[in-house]
This record gives C-alpha cells, structure tokens and sequence, in this order.
C-alpha cells in the first residue's frame, strides 16, 4: 500500500527527527555566536570526532549484530595506559619502566591493539561459543580489563610521553591533523570491509537472523570472535590516539565512551535490533553529538547539564530505534 503524504512526513521526523533538532541548534548557535561557525572551531570539532569515531566503527559491528559492547571504554583505558608505558621519554623522572628505551611508535601501536583485540576475542568467544549475552560477557570483560589495567599501572597517572608520540596530535599533513586522518583511513577500511568482504556478508546476516545465517552456511561463531576482536583493536587505536593527545594516561581514560558510541551509532541509523547499518551511520551519530556538545558550549549551558541533554539523546534514539523495529514487524 503506498503511504500518504502524512504518513511519509511522520516517517521522515521519526528517521531523522533527533538530527533535525541538532541541525536547527547548530543553525542557532552559528547566528548567535559568530566565533561557533569558523574553520578553527571546525577543526577543533573534527579532532575531538576523530577518536570517537574510531570507537563508533569498531562497536557498530557489534551492534549490527544485535549484541553491543560494554568493555570498551575500558579497553580504551587500557590501551591508552600500554602505550603510555612504552612510550616514555628516557630521562622522565617517573618512567614507568626506569631503564627502557623508548619503544618505535609503529610497534607501539601494534603491541597496543594485538593486546586489545585479545580481550575482544575473548568476549567474542563467551559469546559465540557458550551463549553468554553480549551484555552479560562485555560487562564481565569490562570489570576484568579495568582491574588488570589497575595491577598493570598500580593506579599511576602516567605521563612524559615521547615528542612522536605527541605529534599524533600536534603533528599536520595537508594542514589537516593526523588523528583526523587517521580516522578517515580507519573509516574507508571500515567502510571496504562491511560493504566489500565476506566478512561484512555475514555479519550483517548475523544481525538480520543468525539461525538462518548459520543453516545456509555462515561459520557464525567464528566471525563473532572476528567482530569483537576488531571492534577491541579499534578501541585500543582510539587509547593510543586520546592519550598522544591529552599527554598522558590513567585508568579512567574513555570511561563512559562505549554508552555515548553506542547511542551515535543508534543515531545515525545502526539498529539495536540488528542487520542495518552503515559507516555512514556512525559518522552521522558521531558528528550529531560533536555538535551538539559544541553548541551547548557557545551557548553556555552548564557543564554538567550537557550529560543530562546526551541521555535525553540516547532515550530518544533506542526508543525511535525500537518503535522502527515494531513497525516492520
């Protein structure tokens, strides 16, 4: 039956509804505040994206198979406090490890997100092969890393860093700054393969019905422990980029983040109830909440009220979410 003009209307607010609103706030802010609507902001807007994108990707696989992942914020903090550890000038007074030469910032890196993917494949296992709900196995990995990152860091801010681990923030090609591009990289990769590989294929036939996917051939379990384990190295990249940044590290470093990735996801049009979703997706819902928090910013909303504006954001997004998912049913 074709939908009447209202009805098209009511499913376009319902689609984009929470978009919209952000759209007309940034219009808003933009003629109020003349500095909000520059290229400095702008920039400073994309850097503050760039690691939260790169969380968004990784946890919209998880998503897009109807699970999600609640270790991540943690398994940032970790991989942001093992690369702190390596990646300290030699004559710091408080090295972590006195009498180590600073390691190559390449190796670092892999260290970091080989370490990081290892958690994720260890929750994907739980989930794969013994059942445990995504919920229930990422919230045991979470407690499990952020009390391994306490014993590993003795709860010691970590700081000192190395001038080429520093320049992943302060460093410029093109005049664009390194953690943006990285986040385009890791986007266009993310990209190849959701919409490219077999991989991609089964995940997305995971996500619409996995006990269909797996009769017609999909090894399921298999690519679960393939989706956690990426979508955990990605967070670990996003630690090491926050800590080049912010110059140090702590256990606490991304708490909070996997809640805020998780809803910028829902927002951009990844579905809770799974098999829909695109990168797209989660660089619309990233940009959504960049922006907003901007915004509320320039306008002078107090600091602690933006996380009541952010949840009233996640309520609005799941329920939307879910209400498209009753429909189609």
């Amino acid at each position: 039956m074709e939908k009447t003009g209202a009805k098209k209307i009511q499913d376009f607010l319902i689609n984009y509804g929470v978009i919209m609103i952000m759209f007309i706030l940034v219009i808003y802010t933009g003629i109020t505040h003349t500095n909000f609507l520059t290229w400095n902001n702008a920039n400073n807007i994309l850097l503050n994206m760039s690691g939260r994108l790169v969380i968004a990707l990784g946890i919209a696989g998880c998503v897009i198979t109807a699970g999600c992942d609640l270790s991540a914020g943690r398994i940032i903090g970790l991989g942001g406090c093992i690369a702190g550890t390596l990646l300290q000038k030699i004559d710091y007074s408080g090295k972590f490890y006195p009498d180590m030469k600073p390691w190559n910032i390449f190796v670092a890196l892999l260290v970091v997100m080989l370490i990081c993917a290892a958690c994720g494949a260890i929750s994907g296992f739980f989930i794969a092969f013994l059942s445990v709900p995504p919920f229930i196995a990422t919230l045991a990995m979470m407690e499990i890393v952020y009390g391994a990152n306490l014993i590993y860091t003795n709860a010691t801010p970590l700081g000192g860093y190395t001038a080429e681990y520093t320049a992943v923030s302060s460093g410029r090609f093109l005049g664009i700054n390194y953690q943006i591009w990285i986040a385009i990289i890791v986007a266009a990769i993310t990209w190849f393969i959701f919409n490219m590989t077999r991989h991609g294929k089964y995940m997305y036939a995971i996500g619409g019905n996995p006990q269909a996917a797996e009769v017609a051939g999909v090894p399921v379990k298999t690519t679960m422990i393939i989706i956690y384990a990426k979508a955990a190295a990605m967070y670990g990249l996003a630690g090491f980029m926050m800590g080049a940044r912010a110059g140090g590290a702590s256990v606490n470093l991304g708490l909070g983040y996997e809640m805020e990735a998780i809803a910028a996801c829902t927002i951009g049009g990844v579905s809770v109830t799974g098999g829909r979703g695109k990168v797209s997706s989660a660089i619309i819902g990233v940009a959504v909440f960049e922006l907003m928090k901007a915004a509320l910013q320039f306008l002078g909303v107090d600091a602690n009220a933006q996380w009541i504006a952010i949840g009233v954001i996640i309520f609005i997004a799941i329920s939307l979410d879910i209400r498209k998912y009753v429909v189609r049913k």
